[in-house]
């Protein structure tokens, strides 16, 4: 084969960046396609920071320990391998962000400066103030642009993902996007794709999601035969700004600085505490700082799915702020210093309410943010004996790889915060190393594919275009829209059960029929939204029900899955990956064992202030880390 190396990369976020920078790096030329500016993409709203175990501040932290923290914060639900690589080359990737230019907070004394995150008790978050995730978009950005401008990296900005073209053989030869400005259909030819998307908040709406993160690239590879893997995982954040048209992230940041929740105590109502001893709930009409009380050892920093179940405990008692669905986030009693920290998420506060953080609390409510769960990729681990037969980051779908919150790999059943900076990072760099090498092993070109196997690809998306466009029935897509985000806030977020999970299923099979009948209001052929949502919307609808389906049949409770009926986690029944694959009427649901090759599943403990030195086995000495 022709040693071409012309590889597609879909997503202009952190993960999509970084596969962007290595695969440039190893000589491949990169197609860059973003359905945003790739200096808006998502990543750029993170802000809380950066995890890597550096021990900077004497703790006697290590890449072992945040293996341990983050393996146990998933609740053993992560295959460990990828986990444990991640954790060891995170030092490496501060280093290199930092050598990139990214303006991290330091010390006095000029070292990189570490906070506090949740589900660990170690400061070993590397922030930029409380825009992270934007100072790191930037930095990649300015090196991908330098192999832009040496002509090895081409962007398509506003442009969509709509199809993956596949050969005879089932081999990925490039794509089918559409310029959302004119709405035309064409073709991307390479001998790899990259799969960088994100999240899929707008399945739910009211989310801390963009509204482009809506999940549809993945729909749409489901649809197309790809395995998508653990969907019922979704994490609530438990500090958001509630808002009627969507809700506005304020980060964990402002709890490692320092920042309290509480709500007006009322002496007269018990609370269970972890143990199952019941205690009051404060002195009736004093500050009463809840997680501080049920959780000594982690406080406010509890991992996110804890803290997420006890803002609505709360709230579902009476004891939100008059009564409603609100909490204090308290940080006025912080110093100016570490408020100067949080500015950049105080701006945005005051922005939304109008009132200033700086002085009052902020009120706060838990809202949909992440997913663990997301396409299947291969991970053979260092010392597997078929470690260079197979691809990591690599889906079912061969020469398909996919990276970033996209995939599945990193997290398990919750996602420490400040890890997701780093997953997309590391499987960036990773897919950099892997796509060269699969390349490497081909026959031959996507230029020797019949001309029919990309026409029929177009052909395929112009009729579904022109259906679409067609339709003159009685239903609106933004109404329809609205309908699944309010069944899946209501019954698959913090707190499900199997009757409404049920209904919810039912509920979406009755939205994708509706589906058949809309009637879009705008069909012209300039940056005609209406005809982008109309056309996300099914693969959406599609992602949704692997959600739904998968919460519905895991009658246990792990992580950020919790189903009161079935309170305990069940490592004997429940100790695997759920599979989901396309079918018609529903997907069709399988499981796979989890790699514990490293650690053993332990009781998932935050009630105690407990230092250790966690013994992680089998690990391989012949680790090449991609930096």
């Amino acid at each position: 084969m022709s040693k071409a190396k012309e590889v597609i990369v879909v997503g202009g976020g952190l993960s999509g960046l970084s596969t962007a920078m290595k695969l440039a790096e190893n000589g491949c030329n990169v197609k860059i396609v973003s359905v945003t500016k790739v200096k808006r993409s998502h990543s750029v709203c993170a802000q809380g920071g950066i995890n890597a175990a550096m021990n900077l501040k004497g703790e006697d932290d290590s890449p072992l320990i945040h293996a341990y923290d983050t393996i146990k914060g998933g609740d053993f639900l992560a295959n460990q391998p990828p986990v444990l690589e991640m954790c060891l080359a995170a030092p490496a990737i501060i280093q290199m962000m930092a050598r990139f230019g990214c303006p991290f907070n330091r010390t006095s004394e000029g070292n990189l400066d570490f906070r506090r995150f949740g589900g660990t008790l170690y400061n070993r978050t590397a922030f930029c103030g409380a825009s992270t995730g934007q100072q790191l978009l930037y930095a990649l950005d300015e090196q991908v642009r330098k192999y832009e401008v040496m002509g090895r990296v081409e962007k398509f900005e506003s442009h969509e993902f709509m199809r993956l073209i596949l050969d005879e053989q089932g081999l990925a030869r490039g794509i089918v996007m559409m310029d959302l400005f004119n709405m035309k259909l064409d073709v991307l030819k390479a001998d790899a794709v990259v799969i960088a998307t994100g999240g899929i908040g707008m399945i739910f709406k009211k989310s801390t999601n963009s509204t482009f993160c809506t999940g549809a690239a993945n729909g749409r590879l489901f649809k197309q035969g790809m395995i998508y893997a653990n969907g019922e995982f979704i994490q609530i954040h438990p500090t958001a700004i509630p808002g009627h048209d969507k809700l506005r992230l304020m980060s964990e940041s402002a709890r490692g600085e320092g920042g309290r929740i509480w709500v007006y105590g009322d002496s007269s109502k018990q609370i269970k505490k972890a143990d199952g001893t019941e205690i009051p709930c404060g002195k009736t009409g004093e500050p009463w700082y809840f997680l501080e009380e049920l959780y000594p050892a982690f406080g406010n920093l509890v991992p996110r799915d804890i803290g997420a179940r006890e803002v609505l405990r709360i709230c579902e008692m009476g004891l939100g702020i008059n009564g409603e669905m609100q909490v204090y986030l308290d940080v006025s009693h912080l110093s100016d210093e570490k408020k100067q920290k949080l500015k950049a998420i105080l701006e945005i506060y005051q922005k939304f309410t109008g009132d200033d953080p700086k002085k009052v609390p902020m009120r706060i409510f838990p809202a949909m943010h992440y997913t663990m769960g997301g396409a299947w990729v291969d991970w053979p681990a260092a010392d597997d004996h078929d470690r260079f037969d197979r691809f990591r980051q690599m889906t079912n779908l061969h020469g398909c790889f996919n990276v970033g919150e996209s995939d599945y790999q990193y997290h398990g059943a919750n996602r420490l915060g400040a890890n997701a900076l780093l997953s997309c990072i590391f499987s960036g760099l990773v897919a950099g190393q892997e796509v060269p090498r699969y390349l490497d092993q081909l026959t031959h070109s996507y230029r020797e594919t019949p001309s029919s196997v990309f026409e029929s690809a177009l052909n395929a998306e112009q009729d579904i275009k022109k259906d679409l466009l067609s339709r003159k029935g009685i239903e609106n897509i933004h109404r329809l829209h609205d309908e699944l985000s309010d069944w899946m806030l209501t019954n698959v977020t913090v707190k499900r059960n199997n009757a409404d999970l049920l209904k919810t299923l039912n509920k979406l099979k009755e939205l994708r029929e509706r589906y058949q009948h809309i009637s879009l209001d705008d069909r012209t052929q300039f940056a005609n939204q209406t005809y982008a949502v109309a056309n996300q919307f099914g693969p959406m609808l599609e992602i949704a029900m692997v959600i739904t389906k998968g919460a519905l049949l895991r009658n246990e409770f792990r992580g950020a899955h919790y189903k009161p009926e079935f309170p305990e986690r069940n490592d004997k029944e429940w100790l695997k990956t759920t599979l989901a694959t396309y079918q018609v009427d529903e997907p069709r649901i399988e499981y796979a064992e989890v790699d514990l090759r490293h650690l053993q599943p332990i009781q998932r403990d935050y009630t105690q202030a407990k230092k250790i030195k966690p013994k992680l086995e089998n690990i391989p000495a012949n680790l090449i880390l991609p930096i």
